[in-house]
């Protein structure tokens, strides 16, 4: 027996260890309030009579129960540990995708929805499909030819002169006649070597690699749209599961304040006492009433993403899980050089660092190569900048690859600790309910039972809503080299 007492007082030590590990929803959660949480079954409400005496009366004894029962049976009264759901990356495999119900959305779905709805991701795609469609041998003839009226043109104005047969003009005009030629000879000038830059540039390959960068940006661009979409819907489920908490907490608070009533009609409490278990759940229920201005908010806004009706009602499926292969799969320096090579950031920052290499030989060249100069000094240190600049982006974002990596790997364990305790407050309430039987002990303490069943749950739904939340920001590194 001394035993079964240290194990038990073990798993509370260690679930107590627990409660800082999960991240919190956008959002204060009303749960974290001091209050215990609530039952398994929020229907059950507090035994009347003799629940706050120390003696613990037996299952016969006569109690006021309320209309229904209070819900305890023989059998095991603690909900199933559910199924894990499916892995989200083996179901977005599958290419016939069941659609979702009206005013509902999944998580596998959304990212489709997004694409197929949102409207900036819509324009976005417009803009990428007004730069592929473009014909560069097309644009280069029509370039080309635009060069040659120009030169017609040029060369008309040098052979027209400005003399007309049997007439001499005036000083006068021919002053303005000589402005106005030079004046249109300049603006022809300006217009041929603006085209001829862009001619040059396609012989050269130079503006169809800039659009093709160009339509790399672009797509980073709606990729982020779709995954800041994703990360919504998750923070989303957190805030949903924080609520759930805060319901049973306000059922369990509920109970405790009837027996403080019960406690104070009998002069155990004072009336100060009393009315401040009362304030705790009138605390609680304004909690939970911004909780849940939040959640609608935030609805709403997902409802906009995915081009459905706002309403701020939308009903959303269960996250899918992560598979214990995904997970081991992992490998850091493979997927840290699969995510360099993804991300458009680090692509966009070697560009930079060309772009100043390349300013620093034309700076070389203009200068004749003289160190004393010190234009060719500035050009070299903006140079040295350059390159620290670049290598710093490196570093930076690999430490924070890195750090996403650890965070998977620590949530995994966390949820693996999570699910442990459960188990073990699972085992203690069935010998809770035995005792309950037996009379040994009141129904409080058996719904107390309960209560720490349920917070070992909503530890386990927190650990597994991290876990699927850094993974989810892993892979869309590794695949799309967007760092969250």
């Amino acid at each position: 027996m001394n035993r079964r007492m240290i194990a038990l007082l073990l798993v509370a030590a260690l679930a107590m260890s627990l409660c800082g590990a999960s991240v919190v929803a956008a959002g204060s959660s009303p749960a974290d309030s001091s209050q215990t949480q609530d039952q398994a079954d929020p229907s059950q409400d507090e035994r009347q009579g003799d629940a706050s005496q120390e003696e613990a009366p037996a299952p016969d004894s006569q109690e006021e129960q309320p209309e229904g029962g209070d819900g305890l049976d023989a059998e095991a009264p603690v909900e199933e540990e559910p199924e894990p759901e499916p892995d989200l990356w083996e179901l977005l495999e599958d290419a016939d995708l069941t659609p979702d119900p009206v005013g509902s959305i999944s998580f596998v779905n959304l990212g489709s929805r997004l694409r197929e709805n949102n409207l900036n991701l819509l324009a976005l795609e417009e803009t990428i499909a007004t730069i592929e469609v473009i014909d560069y041998d097309k644009m280069e003839d029509e370039i080309r030819k635009q060069l040659n009226q120009i030169a017609d043109a040029q060369w008309a104005m040098v052979s027209a002169g400005s003399s007309i047969p049997g007439y001499t003009p005036t000083i006068g005009e021919q002053l303005a006649l000589s402005m106005s030629s030079s004046v249109a000879s300049q603006s022809l000038d300006q217009a041929y070597d603006s085209l001829r830059d862009v001619f040059d540039d396609i012989r050269d390959g130079k503006l169809q690699k800039d659009n093709a960068d160009l339509v790399r940006q672009l797509r980073s661009a709606q990729d982020q749209i779709v995954m800041a979409g994703e990360s919504l819907y998750i923070a989303l489920i957190e805030m949903e599961n924080n609520l759930a908490t805060a319901q049973r907490s306000a059922v369990t608070l509920e109970r405790t304040i009837q027996e403080m009533e019960l406690r104070y009609q009998l002069g155990q409490i004072s009336a100060l006492t009393l009315q401040e278990v009362k304030g705790n759940k009138t605390t609680l229920d304004s909690g939970m009433q911004t909780l849940n201005m939040n959640i609608e908010n935030y609805k709403t806004q997902l409802e906009l993403l995915i081009g459905a009706e706002m309403t701020g009602a939308i009903q959303l499926g269960a996250l899918p899980g992560v598979s214990e292969q995904r997970l081991a799969e992992m490998d850091l320096e493979a997927d840290l050089a699969a995510y360099k090579e993804a991300s458009y950031d680090l692509y966009d920052a070697k560009k930079t660092l060309e772009d100043a290499e390349q300013d620093f030989k034309d700076a070389r060249k203009k200068y004749g190569y003289d160190s004393k100069k010190y234009q060719y000094a500035q050009a070299q240190h903006t140079w040295q900048s350059a390159q620290y600049t670049y290598n710093a982006t490196i570093q930076n974002a690999e430490m924070k690859f890195r750090t996403l990596y650890l965070q998977v790997k620590d949530y995994q364990q966390v949820l693996g600790a999570a699910q442990t305790a459960l188990a073990c407050q699972q085992d203690s309430y069935a010998a809770m309910q035995l005792k309950y039987e037996q009379g040994t002990i009141s129904k409080n303490k058996l719904l107390d039972a309960q209560d720490e069943v349920s917070a070992a749950q909503d530890k386990v739904a927190s650990a597994a809503v991290d876990l699927f939340s850094a993974y989810h920001n892993y892979r869309w590194a590794v695949d799309y080299g967007i760092l969250n």
